[in-house]
């Protein structure tokens, strides 16, 4: 069971992240809602490796096999994590799929580490994040 190990200062908490690494080719790491797991995929997950990708899905923190830390529930760490795991896996050429909540991370991924590393973003469903620019939001989009 290979697990991503991430110590995290900002949020002072070590955060094990489960995940699944399957086929060869292009990859595709398919980002689960609330309050599912990786495991939602389970019925996709083959017909993706017959078609020849590599499927990479994940517990977010919180969720099925990961860590269940007190705080790091934001988009922005969620975004760090997955952004630790396409580190980890040396990901490049990848499509990511977001699904409910997923789709927020996706947003958040894109805002913070831009798409040097992304062929295709999918979004099934997502709820984003507020994406207007305003004093309160000021990472946000301008109108």
């Amino acid at each position: 069971m290979p697990y991503l190990e991430k110590t995290t200062a900002q949020h002072d908490a070590d955060v094990s992240i489960y995940f699944e690494d399957q086929g060869e080719g292009q990859p595709i790491i398919l980002i689960h809602g609330w309050p599912l797991s990786g495991a939602m995929w389970e019925y996709q997950v083959p017909t993706l490796i017959e078609n020849g990708y590599r499927v990479i899905t994940y517990d977010r923190r919180g969720f099925g096999k990961s860590s269940r830390p007190w705080n790091g529930y934001d988009y922005h760490t969620m975004a760090e994590d997955l952004n630790d795991l396409i580190e980890q896996l040396e990901i490049e050429d990848v499509i990511l799929v977001g699904f409910s909540m997923g789709g927020g991370e996706l947003a958040q991924y894109v805002d913070t580490f831009g798409t040097s590393k992304i062929d295709k973003l999918v979004f099934m469903s997502s709820i984003a994040p507020y994406l207007l620019k305003t004093d309160d939001n000021p990472s946000g989009a301008p109108r």
